[in-house]
């Protein structure tokens, strides 16, 4: 066999397997040749966080897939079509309690924006999910009072309302007209059947079969997207906390100097922390002087742009999109945190 032969060979084998898996096992055979010990421990790190956040994505991908078989996602579009302003709120609210994380929401997100949901309050409820659900709120009050736990909550729904109208602002001036990556919208069903767009909710969905197709078929991408990002994210993570623990770096962030909150911003923006994970740690941290402000954007800009979110909304969204997505979290992460000192600062 030739040299050309072997190149072609290999291309096409290689070629129907997915870029993202690729990546991920050449991180793999770096880490044999280099680091050997190092293997077995991100192997099981990454095996951990998808079983840890398994649920949230089973959640996801069922609701994701429900929406388009019962057409669901057709009529929240309308719904959230008509008055921009009460859409953007509510969008924002629902995120504030919703139980999704923000890996866990993308193909609720996907589905959304192909059945035509505006960019704005899909953003709305893009940045507001991670944040804060009804068993965080429970979880966070006995570790860092109650009063940390509204300031949360009540920053969740701020930022997601305040990006709502700023990306509203952008779409009417001509940004975002496609939001979804190319392919990506192809395969999430934009040139499927008429059949499955309905003036009415299908509840009872698998008595027909082109919609059980649909429900099977969308169930299939959405969870093997974010299997695979997800499985990336978090071998990327923990080679992140192998070598620059969040818990070493962030101990030197206590006491109430000028450029404390925005390191402690700096630091949550490549952690994985999601609500549960930063409840203990942010308390910790607390405890040996890390100043409330900076806590909570700590624990905010860890939930909106991690390694892991970040990946998830870079495989879903245009290039445009993704970074108006990191910078609405970190100006939103800075306001929250400024705004809860300025509010501890009244008080004191």
């Amino acid at each position: 066999m030739t040299t050309a032969d072997l190149t072609r060979t290999l291309s096409l084998r290689f070629g129907r397997i997915d870029r993202v898996w690729i990546a991920t096992a050449l991180i793999f055979v770096a880490l044999a040749l280099l680091v050997p010990q190092q293997v077995g421990e991100s192997a099981v790190f990454t095996l951990d966080a998808l079983l840890h956040v398994g649920p949230f994505i089973i959640l996801s991908v069922v609701v994701a897939a429900f929406a388009r078989a019962s057409g669901l996602d057709h009529q929240i579009g309308r719904a959230f079509s008509g008055n921009a302003t009460q859409a953007i709120l509510l969008a924002a609210l629902f995120g504030s309690l919703s139980p999704f994380c923000s890996c866990g929401v993308v193909p609720i997100i996907a589905g959304l924006l192909v059945a035509g949901v505006p960019l704005a309050p899909v953003m709305a409820f893009w940045l507001a999910s991670p944040l804060m659900d009804p068993e965080m709120f429970i979880l966070m009050t006995p570790v860092v009072g109650l009063e940390f736990t509204f300031a949360k909550l009540a920053a969740a729904f701020s930022i997601g309302a305040i990006a709502g109208f700023g990306t509203h602002l952008l779409v009417k001036g001509g940004a975002f007209k496609d939001a979804l990556r190319p392919d990506l919208a192809k395969s999430c069903g934009c040139g499927s059947s008429n059949a499955l767009k309905t003036d009415k909710i299908v509840w009872g969905f698998w008595k027909d079969q082109e919609r059980r197709e649909a429900f099977t078929g969308e169930a299939r991408r959405s969870g093997f997207f974010l299997l695979k990002w997800l499985t990336l994210a978090f071998t990327l993570e923990s080679l992140m906390v192998a070598y620059v623990p969040a818990e070493q770096v962030a101990t030197y962030l206590g006491g109430d100097e000028w450029w404390t909150i925005p390191a402690a911003i700096l630091v949550g923006v490549p952690s994985y922390l999601n609500g549960y994970a930063a409840i203990p740690l942010v308390g910790g941290l607390m405890d040996l002087g890390m100043t409330p402000a900076a806590g909570l954007g700590f624990m905010i800009a860890g939930g909106i742009t991690s390694i892991p979110a970040s990946m998830a909304v870079f495989a879903l969204v245009r290039g445009g999109v993704f970074t108006w997505y990191l910078a609405l979290g970190l100006v939103g992460s800075l306001a929250a945190a400024y705004g809860f000192s300025l509010y501890l600062a009244v008080l004191a």
